[in-house]
């Protein structure tokens, strides 16, 4: 694996993370794959919060100076795929995540382990926050 790899790799899982994107998958599919050598998966809520990830995808690889060769999907924003060659991320709305299920698809891969970065919840500040409890009265 490429020594800048990993880095990318994780600098893309933390990107996609810090702005609220779930389920996030790397997949090693060198081998496998004769297009790429990494899938990243991950989900966005809706449409206009996948645009949103995959805007912040390539602003993270942009200061790399490293762009998409392509770009499919960002008009509709149900599926973003961003072609880097080695590697290509699909952000998918949970919808379209299930209907296509490309963990399924390329199972051989190997699931990559990424870092990410998950900031501790402040105790003083959690004490201070207030929660709605519905309680059925009947």
């Amino acid at each position: 694996m490429n020594q800048s790899m990993p880095k990318r790799l994780n600098a893309i899982a933390q990107a996609i993370y810090d702005k609220k994107g779930m389920n996030i998958l790397v997949l090693d599919v060198r081998g496998v794959c004769s297009m790429t050598d990494y899938f990243i998966i991950a989900e966005g809520t809706v449409d206009r919060h996948v645009k949103a990830l995959a805007d912040t995808v390539c602003d993270v690889l942009s200061k790399e100076k490293i762009n998409p060769l392509h770009v499919e999907g960002q008009q509709e924003g149900d599926w973003i795929v961003l072609d880097f060659v080695d590697f290509i991320v699909h952000l998918f709305i949970p919808e379209m995540r299930e209907k296509y299920r490309l963990e399924d698809l390329w199972k051989e891969g190997k699931v990559v382990d990424v870092k990410i970065e998950i900031p501790k919840v402040n105790p003083k500040l959690e004490s201070h926050r207030s929660y709605n409890i519905i309680t059925d009265t009947q």
